[in-house]
């Protein structure tokens, strides 16, 4: 049989038709719900459309080929001999992408959801398919939801639901910014984005397994991800990390399939979000066996990784310390129970290979914080020169939270390493840089900031110059934005790393044409003499007329 032929959705329509399918769920389910609901079936119809693309090229090319005439094959022995090639799942699962069986694909969901009929419900026929889809995809064990036969979405609109989907065209054509890509790399848009607009929705809670895209870029921009290093993110949510450290190394002419990625997440629907993510993206990760929390239950225990990266949850005061005293990984200080910011500090270090770098995502008030021990925490990682740099956000990027936040960033063995090429030049021992980005960023809605790609250049090139990069211009101090601190100087404040302590104000250049300060005076006390008067003279006539009424 013929594939159905369809017209295309064009990729600027496709934000439009994911955003009317989560309003057809509004009412029946809450945003943190509808999310599965949405992209499961967004990522059945993506293996469906994907493995078709495959299907169809694998035919053409049998049937245009000389394979079957040499085999002496034709007739119903040479359609025979197409159909088997092209129902092997090897076929498929080789070429990296998933194998769909035939009661499985979208087109069996669709023609359910567009005829009532006896038997078994959309719920179920949408369930069973998922469960298949595993079944023949290992990547997806465990990932994909289940949940459309619960009775909390009513059957006619689930099938509206199905039908307004299948608007959506997953084969390749051309993406959001004009350049031509393939289904995957489609999909791997279409998720980003689907997952941005349901953190939105959701506020608080959307921030737990997303994190804004420019302070995702900004963090693996300057930790630099390379080919053959081992990536760990302790708090990976759903991923996001991943996605941009493996981009990052494609742009910088790499292969991205020769990195190791690890994870580790302890909310069981955030777990399945980057299980489903991540292979939509062809990233190989290992997320350990289960969803776990990583102080008392580490995945990765013998993993050292060259570059761990996280947003972890701020200030959580359930983090289980009381449990975890005399653990090998406060190498610094007991963390204080209350407060779980210095203990995901200490575990990320725990998990730096020889000579590692670590960039985290903290709210502010770790860089200057003295309850619970957490002064003597940061003091004796600073003595042992493990801060590298410290960068202030400015407001509004986070969805999730109004407490402001940073980033540090920290490595291991800093100039204590010349056989290897440091990441940081041995120059820079005992310096950590400062970097106040308050002032940055631009109002991308009426209540969300982004940095544009131009300060996030020049944050990441900032810090690269410091670090001594070949090829990048001479470091220097810039009055209001950065400057290099040794670390005799953070003694005199007590060891707070705030950067708005170190890099002074911004430089006025002198106008020659200025007034001098003498004569401003004396004009502005003139001119405020005038005022007063004027003021009681005003006060008169409202007097006069207020005696006439």
């Amino acid at each position: 049989m013929p594939p159905r032929q369809k017209k295309q959705a064009k990729p600027e329509d496709m934000k439009s038709i994911l955003w009317k399918s989560a309003d057809k769920l509004r009412g029946s389910l809450d945003a943190a719900e509808y999310k599965h609901f949405v992209l499961g079936l967004v990522f059945l119809k993506y293996v469906s459309d994907a493995m078709e693309e495959k299907r169809e090229r694998l035919e053409e090319e049998l049937r245009g080929g000389s394979m079957l005439a040499e085999m002496g094959l034709e007739g119903a022995a040479s359609e025979e001999l197409i159909l088997k090639t092209v129902e092997d799942p090897l076929q498929y699962t080789g070429a990296g992408i998933f194998y769909v069986p035939p009661t499985a694909r979208w087109n069996e969901v669709l023609k359910r959801a567009k005829v009532s009929t006896t038997g078994p419900s959309v719920g179920e026929v949408i369930d069973s398919a998922m469960a298949t889809v595993e079944s023949f995809n290992r990547p997806l064990k465990d990932t994909l939801p289940k949940i459309y036969n619960s009775g909390r979405v009513d059957e006619p609109t689930l099938a509206e639901l199905v039908r307004l989907l299948d608007q959506l065209t997953f084969q390749s054509q051309i993406s959001l910014d004009g350049k031509r890509v393939g289904a995957r790399d489609l999909m791997g848009e279409v998720y980003e984005y689907f997952l941005a607009q349901f953190a939105l929705a959701e506020g608080r809670k959307g921030g737990e397994y997303f994190t804004p895209p420019s302070v995702v870029r900004l963090l693996v921009e300057m930790l630099e991800p390379r080919e053959r290093e081992r990536v760990l993110d302790p708090a990976c949510g759903s991923g996001g990390m991943f996605v941009q450290a493996e981009k990052f190394v494609e742009t910088h002419g790499g292969n991205r399939f020769n990195v190791s990625v690890y994870g580790q997440e302890r909310n069981q629907t955030t777990w399945r979000l980057a299980k489903m993510n991540l292979a939509i993206h062809g990233i190989e990760v290992d997320l350990g066996e289960e969803p776990a929390d990583s102080f008392r239950n580490d995945q990765h225990g013998d993993v050292k990784a060259d570059v761990v990266l996280a947003n972890p949850p701020f200030n959580i005061s359930d983090w289980g310390g009381e449990l975890l005293d005399g653990d090998e990984r406060w190498k610094y200080g007991r963390p204080p129970v209350g407060n779980a910011n210095f203990a995901w500090i200490q575990h990320m270090v725990s998990k730096l290979a020889a000579g590692g770098r670590a960039g985290i995502v903290l709210a502010n008030g770790s860089m200057s914080s003295k309850s619970g021990g957490e002064g003597d925490i940061r003091r004796a990682m600073i003595e042992d020169d493990l801060v590298a740099c410290m960068v202030a956000l400015p407001g509004q990027l986070f969805r999730s939270t109004q407490i402001p936040a940073c980033l540090w960033f920290l490595t291991e063995g800093k100039g204590k390493r010349p056989a290897r090429s440091p990441w940081v030049s041995a120059e820079r021992t005992g310096q950590v840089l400062f970097i106040d980005g308050r002032e940055l960023g631009f109002m991308a809605t009426r209540t969300m900031r982004e940095l544009s790609e131009a300060e996030l250049g020049r944050i990441a090139g900032t810090f690269r110059s410091w670090r001594g990069v070949e090829g990048e211009p001479a470091y220097e101090d810039v009055p209001g934005f950065c400057r290099s601190v040794p670390l005799d100087e953070l003694g005199e404040h007590d060891f707070v790393l705030t950067p708005g302590r170190y890099v002074g104000a911004v430089e006025v250049a002198d106008d020659p044409d200025a007034e001098p300060v003498e004569a401003k005076i004396a004009r502005l006390t003139a001119l405020l003499r005038e005022q007063f008067a004027e003021s009681e003279r005003l006060a008169k006539v409202v007097d006069e007329q207020l005696g006439r009424l």
